[in-house]
């Protein structure tokens, strides 16, 4: 007695259709969570990059934070992007880029509001509790954007 396994035969184009599609939301993520990074840069006091190259502790906090806000962006972004491919990758990269503009325009309102020297404490080279708030903004507007995505 013999069993044969078949597969269907759309397999072989669904698996290279699906391997594609990975590829293309990955390019998108990536070129987002850059767009993201260099978003929150442009709109610190101070270059983060150098800061957190030099390990200062408040710095590296708001940066992670910032990029945690822009992951959950456009993670809901891409989550919600329509079935079609092509149609699911334009709307991935303009919600996730109006997600990026609303989220550094509302933490930079919110930092303003709260009077916080975010150029002050991102440069110190101690632990600013302050920091802990930035960070906390970034991350608490950040899912508030992305729920407004979906």
């Amino acid at each position: 007695m013999t069993h044969t396994l078949a597969l269907a035969e759309t397999f072989g184009s669904d698996l290279v259709r699906g391997i594609g599609a990975i590829l293309l939301y990955g390019v998108i993520g990536l070129l987002l969570m850059l767009v993201g990074f260099y978003a929150i840069d442009w709109t610190t006091p101070g270059k983060l990059s150098d800061l957190v190259r030099r390990g200062l502790p408040n710095a590296v906090i708001v940066t992670a934070s910032g990029m945690l806000s822009m992951a959950f962006i456009v993670v809901v972004a891409i989550f919600n992007s329509a079935s079609d491919l092509t149609e699911g990758l334009i709307t991935s990269l303009v919600y996730g880029l109006l997600g990026i503009i609303v989220q550094v325009l509302a933490v930079r309102l919110l930092e303003w509001s709260t009077r916080i020297d975010v150029k002050g404490t991102i440069q110190s080279e101690v632990f600013a509790p302050a920091s802990i708030v930035v960070a906390a903004a970034h991350l608490a507007l950040g899912l508030v954007v992305a729920v407004s995505i979906s």
